[in-house]
């Protein structure tokens, strides 16, 4: 029944994958589409309105408009939560957020990270989860979503790179947006609650007085997972009945999450006109999720050899921090598709993971390619490809060719700094942490645990996952300033050195095809490319791999 159930859902989300590949397709189209008429009249008076011009841009250009309009954006959304307190919409009474944690939740929202050292129902005001975490909700995956269009233009010869303020209202007017709502709905009809009534306050059976939180949490539910945000509404995230109530919600989330992803690989092949390339660069990244998925699967059902040693029964696996309405099957499946797709959100407590069923989210973050969030994943995978084209012409002593454009150094050396950078702003604050005490005092398992606690913390950062070993005591000065320093360089010196690829690609004439040129829609470099994720990314982290979840795992056996 556990294959079953993994099996449909997984088979869900290739069928959902192609349909709304072909509507990616269209909605980021230079010309003319049906949509236009759809959306066109109000994505006009919204052009209009804010004075944009809607002219195609520049790469620099481009990257101008993404970074001034991310900065604004962080400006306004730090002094909403830090001054929450004394701002309307706030009927519950939260006080402000103090300065370093409010940078960390400002820091963390922009950057589609939404990793939270803060407590989501007593935490933020309703007019903070409106104004701030929704909206960023929105406008972070729909920036994500324009750097990845605006680099598919740029391997696939478009005429230009297109126009960052087009794509950005695009992502959200035709994309995020009429998501959001109808998976909105279903998540009402499923007893999700969407209220502005305060707290609610209720007398138990015993007497006593409980403190209900609620909100618009239904809102928040279906872009946090459309937008592969994740950050919760409440402490507990989606294993909040509140925010995931059954099995049916489960489902849905999942799919919610995995569908903008999956579908993206499957868009550049269609804006290549070669549906081959698209499946490859799917077949790649689904190949290593099912790996992965199931060393968490396999090590999840054996259960834990600790608990069992203690005379505690792993009959039904590993159930230590998991909701036994979801059970180990839909938990190991929640727990590979938030971190293949870098949403965070969560169904089980990811700290109680045997060790090997937590190496396994923690390596697809430090991959940080296994389909990946809204945009970002994509472009990652297509890197390694042009490093493993890249590296193949070394070995045959051929120019290395990507789609009929030639890869020289200037593009090999950006994209050599987006993926060494990665690992740099994951291991450097992570030895800082566990050298001082400025990290070490917040692990609450110290040894090889207390390792995997801190990695994870950066990696999720710096892959803007936003997940956590929550075991770990994250919300010091320390932490909030360094984390949210790794979300933003992680986010946004990675995405201008892929503009600045798309742009130099763009302006290269397409070289004709011979028999000398190396396929990149076949077997052959499926393989190349996965060779070259596990040599490039997977052994830059294995030393500290070994430190924590393996040598964990040898301790308890």
């Amino acid at each position: 029944m556990d294959f079953l159930q993994i099996g449909v859902v997984l088979a869900l989300v290739v069928i959902l994958a192609i349909p709304m590949a072909k509507y990616l397709t269209n909605v980021y189209s230079l010309e003319i589409t049906k949509q236009d008429s759809m959306f066109g009249k109000i994505e006009r008076v919204i052009f209009k309105l804010s004075g944009i011009d809607t002219n195609y841009m520049r790469w620099q250009q481009y990257a101008k408009a993404l970074l001034l309009s991310n900065l604004v954006m962080f400006i306004i959304s730090y002094i909403i939560i830090r001054f929450q307190g004394v701002l309307p919409g706030n009927p519950s009474k939260i006080d402000s957020m103090e300065p370093l944690l409010a940078f960390n939740t400002a820091a963390s929202f922009l950057t589609n990270t939404n990793l939270q050292h803060y407590s989501g129902e007593s935490g933020l005001s309703y007019l903070s989860q409106m104004a701030v975490i929704i909206f960023l909700m929105f406008t972070t995956p729909a920036t994500g979503l324009s750097l990845c269009l605006a680099f598919f233009r740029g391997l696939t010869n478009q005429r230009s790179i297109g126009n960052f303020y087009v794509d950005l209202i695009r992502s959200i007017t035709r994309v995020l947006l009429p998501l959001s709502i109808l998976i909105g709905l279903v998540l009402v009809s499923q007893g999700v609650p969407q209220t502005l009534n305060p707290t609610a306050i209720a007398t138990t059976l015993e007497g006593a007085t409980q403190n209900i939180a609620r909100g618009p949490v239904a809102a928040l539910e279906s872009i946090k997972h459309i937008g592969t945000n994740g950050g919760g509404f409440f402490g507990g995230n989606s294993a909040h009945p509140f925010e995931n109530p059954n099995g049916f919600t489960n489902v849905l989330e999942i799919l919610s999450m995995f569908l903008i992803p999956a579908a993206l690989p499957l868009t550049f092949g269609y804006m290549a006109r070669n549906k081959k390339q698209g499946w490859i660069l799917f077949s790649a990244m689904g190949l290593m999720l099912l790996v992965f998925l199931s060393i968490t699967y396999i090590n999840e059902k054996n259960g834990n050899p600790a608990l069992e040693k203690i005379g505690l029964s792993q009959e039904n696996g590993s159930m230590e921090g998991k909701e036994v309405r979801f059970g180990i099957a839909q938990s190991a499946l929640f727990t590979s598709v938030t971190t293949a797709a870098t949403t965070g959100s969560v169904n089980n407590m990811h700290d109680t993971l045997t060790p090997l069923g937590g190496m396994s989210p923690l390596a697809m973050m430090m991959l940080n390619c296994v389909f990946g969030g809204d945009g970002v994943g994509t472009v990652n995978i297509l890197m390694y490809s042009v490093m493993a084209v890249f590296l193949a012409g070394l070995m045959v002593g051929r120019t290395p060719e990507f789609l009929g454009k030639k890869i020289e150094g200037k593009e090999m050396k950006l994209i050599a700094i987006a993926i060494l950078l990665h690992p740099l702003i994951i291991l450097v604050p992570s030895a800082i942490a566990l050298a001082t005490q400025l990290g070490s005092s917040a692990i609450s398992n110290p040894g090889f645990h207390g390792i995997s606690q801190v990695v994870y913390e950066f990696t999720s950062s710096a892959a803007n996952n936003g997940s956590g070993f929550e075991g770990l005591g994250d919300n010091t000065s320390f932490l909030n300033i360094s984390t949210g320093l790794v979300m933003l360089f992680g986010r946004y010196f990675s995405m201008i050195a892929m503009i600045a690829v798309a742009g130099s690609l763009l302006a290269k004439k397409r070289v004709p095809e011979t028999i000398g040129t190396f396929k990149t829609d076949n077997s052959t470099f499926l393989v190349i490319l996965l060779a070259t994720v596990l040599i490039i990314g997977a052994l830059t982290f294995f030393p500290v791999i070994a430190l924590g979840p393996v040598a964990e795992w040898l301790t308890i056996r």
